[in-house]
C-alpha cells in the first residue's frame, strides 16, 4: 500500500440500474427469487458499492496488490428499478495495518438507498491465488 492511502480518500461511483440486475435475476435457480419485484437486488447492491471502494483505492495500492471484501454493514433501505442511476459515495474513514474502512452512502434518483461502512483487504494476489486449492 502507498502511504497516499489514507483516511479523507472519497470517491464517487455512478451506475445505472439494467434489468438483469434485480432480485429475479440474483438466483434464477431459486423460485423464491423469481417471483419477487423488478428491483435492485441487495446482492448485486453489495457488488456496486464494493466496486465504488474498489475504485477508490486502485491507484493506493502497489503493483501486484488487491483489496478483497471482508465485511458489509449497511442497509438496503429503499427499492431501485432498472433504468434510474445508482450513485455510490464512499469515504475511508480507517487505514489500520492493511485492513481499510469507509464509510458509504448510495442513492437513486428518488431516494437514499443505503448507509453504513464496508472494510476491505488489501493483500498481495499472488499470496491469495497461491493458496486456492486447485481446479484440476
Amino acid at each position: 500500500m502507498k502511504d497516499s492511502l489514507t483516511t479523507g480518500v472519497e470517491h464517487t461511483l455512478t451506475y445505472e440500474l439494467p434489468g438483469n440486475r434485480t432480485v429475479p435475476n440474483l438466483l434464477p435457480e431459486a423460485s423464491d427469487f423469481t417471483t419477487m419485484p423488478e428491483v435492485l437486488a441487495t446482492g448485486y447492491m453489495v457488488g456496486i458499492i464494493e466496486w465504488a471502494c474498489m475504485e477508490a483505492i486502485r491507484d493506493h495500492l502497489d503493483e501486484g496488490e488487491i483489496s478483497l471484501g471482508t465485511h458489509v454493514n449497511f442497509s438496503h433501505q429503499a427499492p431501485t428499478v432498472p433504468g434510474n442511476t445508482v450513485t455510490v459515495d464512499v469515504k475511508v474513514i480507517a487505514v489500520e495495518k492493511r485492513t481499510v474502512t469507509f464509510e458509504i452512502s448510495a442513492r437513486d434518483t428518488h431516494n437514499v438507498i443505503s448507509n453504513g461502512t464496508h472494510q476491505r483487504g488489501v493483500i498481495s494476489k499472488e499470496k491469495f491465488e497461491s493458496r486456492l486449492p486447485s481446479m484440476g
